[in-house]
């Protein structure tokens, strides 16, 4: 085969040309695609963008972006699920940058990027800085926190992009009166989260303010049923895809579970980050809600080991801080909780440690997916006690691997040396009055958090009684551990640790006889099972109705219910006869006669996959609760009943005809463009441009075009049109007016000049005064 040249190829420039640099790595660009095809290359995009994707070190495209990025740039709406870390970002930014281009400063912005916290935003908008590095488009950042001044500033700069939180966004809509009918791309990432976080009142409001020719992007790691009804809602024809399920876990990610009794969860935590971790390693701990974040925190900060702690209700400004510590490796271990971790991008993590046990199985893997990323390996201890039990035999069933109690390596207990070494160091670390009130709060924190967790299957719950927990042997890990432990001295051994090893070595014979009638009556029962089993066997075999037939040539059966059966047939089918018969010319179905063949025929049955893949994370039901009239409710303070608040109090509808709070409209808009006078600098603009006196502007003249996007525009026009700066004819009126201001510029110059220097004349005169006067004063009194 001939082989083809790049030069060839459309929207690459010549090799031999000499107006573009880096012409190796076009070469290194073009040598790549005739050895390995698949890549970027043979997706059509421009050369700007493929010289920052080979910038930013990407070759390959993962499977996840060979399947979406072919669909976004046909301009279809595609719905995409796949777990974290699989390459989801790039999916959505490398058709944004090929359908944006080039900056357009007069339209305004052109694509919208929805995130559901701020730190999943700024890891966007740092991405796209990366990636679009030679693209010029201008893009912001609108979070939710940050100086709504700033934001007003860097809407009126007229940007091509925008990346922001759901509620800050909507805030400056509905505070700024803006019209997004200009924004044609629109992403949704981590959707699934966005609707959990209660983002969906905010996402239906800006659904309405957008154009109906605008392209949705949405990427998720699951999908809810508000997902799903959403999707079918606002987009147009979706695509679904699906190409990592759920129940996949990364192949270098080793599970270990450890059981304790549920007063030992702590002392567990501290024993795997003290002793079986290393100090240098990245670890992950999930607790269950943001107030353990702060107890874990503390009794960490108070073994020495360096932690920081991130969840929802922290200050944005902390939590950014926070976690670049623990990006930059500036601490080993990171609390938090599901909220909070969603979005964190930590490439080089080592351990992922479950405090408490998540509910469902696709939240197990969701948290410890952010482990043994790209082809890393990686451990996940998951903590368990008697509450978890039948959860942990759920997880297994969802994740298709034998649950077997005697594997030592992945399930296990911790040595009682090793507990009740630290147990006692962390009962007093819990004792002290410091956090007195958070380890109470954290205790009723967590009674709620079994409440509203998801019940584990009866099937579960009914084996669990079954199996001997407290058989557990120790894990492989912890055996090293406890040698070095031997090998102490016995002056390093807590007093209540030397009194409980004594006990037990006077009961090791009563313990072992214990152990010993336990197996026996397990062996016993295993044979009763399996004799009921052979019984259960033989006599469920029953006679079938064929070998009945081939014995016996005739079969009598009772006379009476023969013709009672008879009878009950006519009368049925007498009563269907007088049944309501529909009139075949007036009758309208309420759908198609062909409706089931073209389903089965269809090739994307966006509904039907959808159906099969929905899963929400949350635990409540998220349903939104109508106030019916005169509503009573019982005030604990009042000690009677209270009329309910009616919803619509103190709120105002929108375009999209829901009901948000007043505080939205706060006027703060106007109070800045008085103070930035940006009307009166638009107005001089215009006046300029058009020779016509001040007016009152229009809003499409009023925003988003200030006058450094207009100047760029109109130096971009001059571009296309091949008129140089330089070498463009002028008018007279215009060489005059040059003229004249240049020798304005130069008198003004000399007078300032002249007013420097006699300043500085009438200076020294002063000067010199002060110093006669002074010597005179000194002669004075010497004489």
């Amino acid at each position: 085969m001939a082989k083809v040249r790049v030069d060839d190829l459309p929207g690459f420039p010549s090799l031999n040309s000499g107006g573009r640099e880096n012409n190796n790595l076009l070469k290194s660009t073009a040598s790549a695609k005739a050895k390995k095809s698949g890549g970027f290359q043979s997706m059509g995009l421009s050369y700007e963008l493929l010289k920052g994707i080979t910038k930013r070190g990407y070759k390959v495209p993962t499977p996840i972006q060979r399947k979406t990025i072919p669909l976004i740039l046909e301009g279809r709406d595609v719905v995409a699920m796949a777990k974290t870390g699989s390459g989801k970002s790039a999916c959505f930014l490398i058709p944004m940058f090929e359908r944006l281009k080039r900056r357009d400063p007069t339209k305004g912005a052109r694509a919208l990027i929805l995130s559901p916290t701020r730190e999943l935003a700024v890891q966007t908008y740092k991405f796209i800085k990366e990636l679009g590095k030679f693209l010029e488009l201008k893009t912001i950042l609108v979070l939710g926190g940050d100086s709504m001044d700033s934001q007003f500033s860097a809407i009126h700069t007229c940007p091509d992009i925008i990346v922001a939180t759901p509620g800050r966004f909507l805030h400056l809509c509905i505070e700024m009166d803006l019209k997004l009918t200009a924004i044609e791309y629109v992403v949704f990432d981590e959707a699934d989260r966005l609707f959990e976080m209660g983002f969906g009142q905010q996402l239906n409001e800006i659904l309405h303010r957008l154009s109906a020719s605008k392209q949705i992007v949405m990427f998720s790691a699951t999908l809810p049923k508000l997902l799903v009804d959403f999707a079918r809602a606002g987009l147009s024809d979706p695509v679904l895809i699906r190409l990592d399920v759920e129940s996949k876990l990364p192949e270098g990610l080793c599970l270990k579970f450890v059981y304790c009794r549920p007063d030992d969860r702590y002392t567990t935590l501290v024993i795997l980050l003290k002793y079986v971790i290393s100090q240098q390693a990245q670890t992950v701990v999930f607790v269950g809600t943001q107030h353990h974040v702060e107890l874990v925190s503390y009794i960490l900060t108070e073994y020495g080991i360096s932690n920081t702690s991130v969840y929802s209700s922290l200050d944005p400004s902390a939590r950014k801080i926070n976690t670049a510590k623990f990006v930059n490796k500036k601490v080993s271990v990171l609390v938090v909780t599901d909220v909070a971790a969603r979005g964190i991008d930590i490439p080089s993590l080592d351990f992922v440690i479950n405090l408490h046990f998540p509910g469902k199985p696709k939240l197990f893997v969701h948290r410890v997916g952010r482990c043994a990323r790209a082809g890393r390996t990686g451990t996940a201890y998951s903590i368990f006690s008697t509450d978890d039990l039948a959860h942990l035999l759920d997880l297994h069933l969802f994740l298709n691997r034998f649950f077997d109690i005697n594997d030592s390596n992945s399930i296990g207990s911790v040595p009682q040396e090793l507990l009740e070494e630290e147990h006692l160091t962390v009962t007093e670390i819990k004792k002290h009055h410091n956090i007195s009130g958070v380890l109470r709060t954290s205790e009723n924190a967590y009674k709620k958090y079994l409440s509203s967790r998801p019940v584990a299957s009866t099937d579960s719950n009914a084996r669990v009684k079954k199996i001997k927990f407290y058989s557990l042997k120790p894990l492989e890990v912890f055996f090293n551990v406890a040698s070095k432990l031997n090998t102490d001295a016995p002056s390093q051994k807590s007093a209540p640790f030397m009194a409980m090893k004594e006990k037990r070595s006077q009961h090791t014979d009563i313990i072992k006889k214990y152990r010993t009638k336990m197996e026996e009556l397990d062996k016993e029962e295993e044979v009763k099972r399996v004799k009921s089993k052979k019984e259960g066997v033989m006599s469920a075999q029953e006679a079938n109705e064929l070998d009945i037939s081939t014995v016996f040539n005739k079969v009598v059966a009772p006379q009476k219910r023969q013709n009672a059966d008879h009878l009950y047939k006519e009368a049925k089918s007498k009563k269907q006869k007088k049944v309501y018969t529909r009139d075949a010319e007036n009758y309208i179905p309420y759908e198609a006669a062909d409706k089931h063949t073209e389903d089965g025929l269809a090739i994307n049955s966006f509904e039907r996959q959808a159906m099969n893949a929905e899963f929400s994370v949350i635990d409540r039901d998220t349903n939104e609760v109508h106030h019916k009239g005169r509503l009573k409710k019982w005030d604990r303070i009042k000690k009677k009943m209270v009329a309910v608040q009616d919803p619509r109090a103190g709120k105002i509808r929108t375009e999209s005809g829901a009901w948000i709070p007043c505080s939205f409209k706060t006027g703060r808009y106007n109070e800045w463009k008085e103070k930035s006078k940006i009307e009166e600098q638009l107005a001089k603009e215009t006046a300029s441009d058009d020779d016509t006196p001040f007016k009152q502007l229009s809003h499409e003249q009023r925003y988003p075009v200030s006058r450094h996007a207009r100047h760029n525009a109109k130096v971009e026009a001059k571009k296309q049109a091949g008129v140089g700066g330089s070498k463009e004819l002028r008018a007279p009126e215009q060489i005059v007016k040059s003229r004249m201001r240049l020798e304005f510029i130069k008198k003004r110059n000399a007078e300032n000049a002249t007013r420097k220097i006699e300043n500085r004349k009438r200076s020294m005169r002063t000067y010199q005064r002060v110093q006669l006067a002074a010597k005179s004063g000194k002669g004075k009194k010497k004489k």
